[in-house]
């Protein structure tokens, strides 16, 4: 070691890391090679290979609707893993208080993997509890930030009885001071073809917009208020017609935005 040190010093331009082809960086040269290998195992376990539990719910919040309407609704996710790997979970639910049963219900079990700095690829099962007859789909789907930090979230579902159906998400959070955001949302499905037994139509079959207004009374409790606006198209607002559904409705919105 000292005889490198003489080098590096009297030779001026010879460093002590060119003395030995072996060496990865600088510091391998004044280092044991124990150290050197525990403190990049250290650095990689920092850097990405700690595994964390992280749970939101985005959306947990009641709806008045036109005609006394009245809905809970939630739009819940947690995963666990590193920062390429995860498994997450998602569930989406409305219960209709008026009728007192479940509007909508679904939960995924999916394993994510990052295919960029800021998107992952995430496979996996969705079960679909309600509407009735439950189906069970197998899903392909992309989320993560678009430039200018636009939230996207799209997937690709293959049921059990052979439906290909598909559903897009995009959120932006608008910052008006350091505790109030305005969150725009928009959200559309679609259908390969006509499903009957759910009243879904082929090609676009829906689509809300809603815009929120949220404040951080702390980072992880939120609560907002807002408006969202929803409508059927195609063949669906056919079967929303028959069954005498509305085809649009507007609804105004209270929640809660939590994680942890």
């Amino acid at each position: 070691m000292r005889n490198l040190l003489l080098m590096a010093t009297a030779g001026g331009l010879m460093t002590a890391a060119a003395t030995s082809a072996s060496a990865q960086n600088q510091a391998d040269a004044y280092y044991p090679p124990e150290e050197m290998a525990a403190a990049r195992e250290t650095l990689l376990e920092e850097a990405g290979g700690v595994q964390m539990f992280y749970f939101q719910a985005n959306r947990l919040e009641y709806q008045a609707r036109r005609d006394s309407d009245e809905l809970v609704a939630w739009d819940v996710n947690a995963w666990y893993g590193g920062r390429v790997n995860r498994i997450w979970w998602k569930s989406e639910a409305e219960y209709d208080l008026n009728r007192g049963a479940f509007a909508d219900a679904s939960l995924q079990a999916l394993y994510s993997r990052a295919i960029s700095p800021y998107f992952d690829l995430q496979v996996g099962l969705r079960q679909d509890f309600e509407p009735d007859p439950m189906r069970t789909h197998a899903v392909v789907g992309i989320q993560g930030l678009a430039p200018y930090w636009f939230e996207l979230n799209g997937a690709l579902y293959l049921s059990d009885q052979g439906e290909l159906t598909g559903q897009f998400e995009s959120e932006y959070e608008l910052r008006l001071s350091q505790r109030l955001y305005l969150q725009p949302r928009v959200a559309l499905s679609w259908s390969a073809e006509d499903i009957p037994e759910l009243e879904i139509g082929s090609g676009i079959g829906s689509t809300t917009a809603g815009l929120r207004l949220r404040y951080e009374v702390l980072r992880e409790f939120a609560p907002y208020f807002g408006v969202e606006w929803s409508r059927t198209f195609g063949g669906t607002e056919d079967y929303a017609r028959a069954a005498g559904a509305r085809t649009q409705d507007t609804a105004v919105v209270a929640g809660v935005r939590i994680w942890f």
